[in-house]
C-alpha cells in the first residue's frame, strides 16, 4: 500500500520560516525546515533533482574532446575559413620564397703563382767619397742630390803644396838626370882603353858601378815626381761611379784629413737598384724549379698597400744558406728603376713568380667553404637547386681560388648567402622575377609579397624550411582567422 502523506501538524495561525536566495532577484521562497539534504523545493513545492560528480567530468572530457580535435586539425578547415571571411579578390595566401643569393660561373683561365714577401731596397753600388790628401777644401762643385756621371769633379783641395812638392821632384830630377849622363860618358870612355898602366881593372869596375848608380837615383826622382803628380791629382775629387749624391757632409774651407771616417758626400747607384727579401724555407723547392725551367724568374716590387706597382725586375742571386733564426733564405733581385721609383732602405712589397697555371678552373674565393676536414661548394642545379661538390683548391690569391679537381667550367656556383643552404633546397637566383614580377636583386629590398633581397630576410625564409616540436613546417604555418572590422 502507498503511504498517505500526512498533513501538517502546524497550525494556520503560525508562520512558516523563510529563507532568502539572493540570486532569486529579490523574490522569496519557502522552504521547509524538515527538507531532507540534497532535495530542493521549488516555487511549486516540487523536489529538484542533483548533478552527479560523474556527470560533471563527463561533461569537461566531452568538451575538451571537442577543443582538441578543432585544435589539432585546424590546418584543414583554417585555410577554408580564411578564404570564406576574405574576399576572393584578396588571392591565395603567398609562399614563403626560397633564400635570395648570389652565383658565379667556373671560368678557365692562366694564373699566375706567386710568393708574397717583405722586401729591402739596397743601393747596387754605394760610396763614400772621401779625399785622398789633407789640405782646405777651396771649391765644392756638386749640389745636394745631384745626379752625377762618374769622373764628374764634386769639389777641389788647394794644390798649391802639392804643386810645390811636385816641381821640387821635377827639379831633383833633372840634377840627377845630369849626374846619369856623366856617369854614363864615364863609363864609355873606360870601355875605349886598354887594361894596362892607364886604367885598372879596378877603376872600369867602380866607373861601371857609378853609372849604374845614376841610373838607379833617376828612376827614384822620376818616381818621385809621379808620385807628386799624383798628389796634385788627388786635390781635384771626382764621383767614382754614376749615382745621386747625398747631402754635403762638410763645407767649403775646412779642413779635410784622409783619415776622416765621414768623407765628403755618399753618393749611391739607383739605376739599376736591387731588393734583397726572404722567403721561407719551404718555398725553396718552388723557387729552384722555376729556375731549372725558366732562367729568368720575373720579380714584382709593390707599395705597401699591395696596390701599386713599382717596379719589375728579375731574380739575380739566391743565398747559400737558411737564416737558422728565422727559417728564411735571402734572396736578390735586380730593378732596372729607371723612373727612380726606389730608393734605398726602403720597404716594399716582393711578388716572386713561382708558376704558371694554365687552362686552370678558376671561381671566387668567397663560394669555397669549409667542412670538418674537406672543402666545398654549393652547385646551382637546373632546377634552382643546389648540391655540395667536394673541390681541391691548388691555390688562392687575390679573391680567387684555382681549382684542381672537383669542379669543372661552365658550372655555376654560390658566393653569398651559403650560410641557410642545405643539400636540394631551392634559392632565388638574381635576376629571375620574384613573386611580384620584378627580377630579383642581391641585397635590394623586400617587395611585395614579403620576400626580401636584403641578408635578414634571407635570414628568415631560410629559416621556414626548418621543422617545429610537432613535425610540421613552420612556413605551413597560417594565421589565426580574424575577421574584418566594419
Amino acid at each position: 500500500m502507498s503511504s498517505i502523506p500526512q498533513a501538517d501538524s502546524r497550525s494556520d495561525d503560525q508562520p512558516l520560516p523563510k529563507r532568502v536566495d539572493p540570486v532569486s532577484e529579490g523574490k522569496s521562497i519557502l522552504l521547509d525546515t524538515n527538507e531532507k539534504p540534497g532535495v530542493v523545493a521549488s516555487n511549486s513545492g516540487k523536489p529538484l533533482p542533483t548533478r552527479s560528480w560523474g556527470y560533471r567530468f563527463a561533461s569537461l572530457a566531452l568538451i575538451g574532446a571537442v577543443g582538441g580535435a578543432v585544435y589539432f586539425t585546424r590546418d584543414r578547415w583554417e585555410p577554408a575559413l580564411e578564404g570564406f571571411i576574405r574576399p576572393a579578390a584578396a588571392g591565395a595566401r603567398p609562399k614563403p620564397r626560397p633564400p635570395l643569393v648570389s652565383i658565379a660561373k667556373a671560368q678557365r683561365e692562366t694564373v699566375p703563382q706567386y710568393i708574397n714577401c717583405l722586401g729591402t731596397v739596397t743601393a747596387f753600388n754605394s760610396v763614400v767619397v772621401k779625399s785622398r790628401v789633407d789640405g782646405e777644401l777651396v771649391e765644392v762643385s756638386s749640389q745636394e742630390g745631384q745626379m752625377v756621371e762618374a769622373g764628374q769633379l764634386l769639389a777641389k783641395i788647394d794644390p798649391r803644396p802639392f804643386e810645390a812638392a811636385r816641381d821640387q821632384a821635377k827639379g831633383q830630377l833633372q840634377r840627377d838626370l845630369a849626374g846619369l849622363e856623366l856617369a854614363k860618358l864615364n863609363y864609355e870612355r873606360s870601355k875605349n882603353l886598354p887594361v894596362g898602366d892607364t886604367l885598372s881593372q879596378q877603376e872600369r869596375d867602380e866607373l861601371e858601378a857609378v853609372y849604374k848608380q845614376a841610373q838607379a837615383i833617376f828612376e827614384v826622382d822620376r818616381a818621385a815626381v809621379a808620385n807628386a803628380e799624383l798628389q796634385v791629382t788627388y786635390c781635384s775629387i771626382v764621383a767614382p761611379i754614376r749615382g745621386r749624391i747625398g747631402l754635403r757632409l762638410i763645407d767649403r774651407g775646412n779642413v779635410v784629413k784622409a783619415s776622416d771616417p765621414n768623407g765628403l758626400a755618399v753618393i749611391t747607384q739607383l739605376q739599376p737598384i736591387s731588393v734583397v727579401f726572404p722567403i721561407p724555407q719551404d718555398e725553396i723547392p718552388r723557387v729552384q724549379k722555376q729556375l731549372t725551367a725558366s732562367n729568368t724568374i720575373p720579380v714584382f716590387a709593390y707599395d705597401r698597400s699591395f696596390q701599386n706597382q713599382l717596379a719589375a725586375g728579375t731574380l739575380t742571386a739566391i743565398d747559400n744558406q737558411v737564416d737558422a733564426t728565422t727559417g728564411t733564405l735571402r734572396l736578390k733581385a735586380t730593378f732596372e728603376n729607371t723612373d727612380d721609383a726606389l730608393f734605398p732602405n726602403q720597404f716594399v712589397n716582393i711578388r716572386l713568380l713561382v708558376k704558371q697555371w694554365n687552362d686552370s678552373v678558376v671561381i671566387p674565393s668567397s663560394a669555397v667553404q669549409r667542412g670538418i676536414d674537406f672543402l666545398y661548394v654549393y652547385v646551382v642545379q637546373e632546377d634552382s637547386s643546389v648540391e655540395i661538390a667536394k673541390v681541391t683548391v691548388a691555390f688562392s690569391e687575390g679573391g680567387r681560388s684555382v681549382i684542381s679537381a672537383g669542379l669543372d667550367e661552365g658550372q655555376t656556383v654560390v658566393t653569398e648567402g651559403t650560410d641557410k643552404l642545405q643539400p636540394k633546397s631551392k634559392v632565388s637566383l638574381p635576376g629571375a622575377p620574384n613573386q611580384s614580377g620584378a627580377p630579383n636583386q642581391a641585397g635590394g629590398p623586400p617587395d611585395k609579397g614579403g620576400s626580401g633581397g636584403n641578408g635578414a630576410v634571407q635570414d628568415k625564409q631560410g629559416s621556414s624550411d626548418q621543422r617545429d616540436g610537432s613535425g610540421r613546417s613552420e612556413g605551413a604555418k597560417s594565421p589565426s582567422p580574424a575577421r574584418r572590422a566594419p
